[in-house]
């Protein structure tokens, strides 16, 4: 296994023993609490001009006990890697929040609130490490197609615009604290890979480097991404860089990832990782699978040899991480493959 910058990180030690938790949907856990523009703005945003309700990265800022009592909740049902509440803290998605002057600050305060609840259990028992995933999101625009049909060569950002956004937010998540960088729900290629790219320049520039953590999403039963790509053309794109995972996540429900999961299990010499929706979503657009419904799924993945970090998006709760954890704790992790190298290319 390729492991250039990192090989004595304590995270690789933990997932040679056994797959690791990650932790459930951050979104579920704020709607439950029903909060109000108001709550959303707090003091310092009453005067905002633009409505801020639905911004839940701004509520690091301006509820930050809410955002650390979620981590515990996770880091009390048995997570060993909680996600920052940053997926949409980028220069390019603030935009719709007129917020893109608080980016390094939305990654930093909401590293620190990671931080804070890791450290918290890491103390109680330093036994079980507990790690910070940064969180990475795609951003609500594509760099591989166009959203005017009447001009497929136009592109609504460039390149250098997505990787100085990402840059930003990588910058604050490392200086917050993050262990890791998770870049998740990756539905073009091309996006994943200015994140990829403005990691590379903060790392070179400050003498530090974090594990990196890759997860798709794909749209429907063809199992390819928004953009087009198939898995193996999407890992054939990424595998260059020196990544600590790949996965999927998102997507369907876990039913329907098992062809998806053995695939990209069989293609990367790296660890995998897999957090599905709980289930498809209803008519209501929520998600209806229990804990056990989804755990008895994922047992079977786990059993088949397929799995290193479990975890769950869309509609899972600390109860479903629980009932993870409590189903992971005696499988052993998948067996990263031997795959010789050779030129691969590679399109939509």
């Amino acid at each position: 296994m390729k492991t250039k910058f990192y090989p004595n990180h304590p995270i690789h030690q933990a997932l040679q023993r056994r797959i690791l938790i990650l932790d459930g949907a951050m979104g579920t856990m704020i709607q439950r609490r029903q909060l109000t523009e108001t709550d959303f703005r707090g003091k310092r945003f009453e005067s905002h001009p633009v409505n801020l309700m639905g911004n839940n990265d701004l509520l690091s800022l301006t509820q930050p006990q809410i955002i650390q009592d979620i981590h515990e909740d996770y880091l009390r049902a048995d997570a060993d890697i909680i996600e920052t509440n940053t997926f949409n803290a980028n220069g390019i998605s603030m935009q719709d929040y007129r917020m893109e002057d608080l980016v390094y600050e939305l990654n930093y305060a909401s590293t620190e609130l990671a931080r804070a609840a890791t450290d918290k259990f890491n103390l109680l028992n330093p036994e079980k490490p507990r790690f910070v995933a940064g969180s990475i999101g795609p951003t609500n625009r594509t760099l591989s197609m166009s959203p005017r049909v009447e001009d497929p060569a136009y592109r609504a950002v460039r390149f250098d615009e997505m990787a100085q956004a990402y840059y930003e937010q990588i910058r604050g998540l490392s200086e917050g604290g993050a262990d890791l960088l998770l870049i998740e729900t990756i539905f073009d290629t091309l996006n994943a890979k200015a994140a990829l790219y403005a990691a590379e320049q903060y790392f070179e520039k400050s003498n530090r480097r974090l594990p990196i953590m890759l997860s798709v999403t794909v749209v429907d039963l063809s199992g390819r991404t928004l953009s087009g790509q198939t898995l193996e053309a999407f890992w054939v794109s990424i595998k260059q860089y020196d990544l600590l995972s790949v996965g999927i996540n998102c997507s369907l429900g876990p039913q329907q990832m098992r062809p998806f999961l053995e695939e990209l299990s069989n293609l990367a010499p790296v660890y995998t990782t897999l957090y599905p929706n709980a289930g498809l979503p209803n008519e209501f657009g929520n998600y209806d699978e229990t804990p056990r419904q989804m755990g008895e799924v994922l047992k079977d993945y786990a059993e088949s040899g397929y799995i290193n970090i479990l975890g769950g998006c869309c509609g899972t709760t600390p109860d479903h991480i629980q009932y993870f954890a409590d189903v992971a704790a005696n499988l052993p992790p998948r067996k990263i493959p031997d795959i010789a190298p050779q030129t691969q290319y590679s399109g939509l």
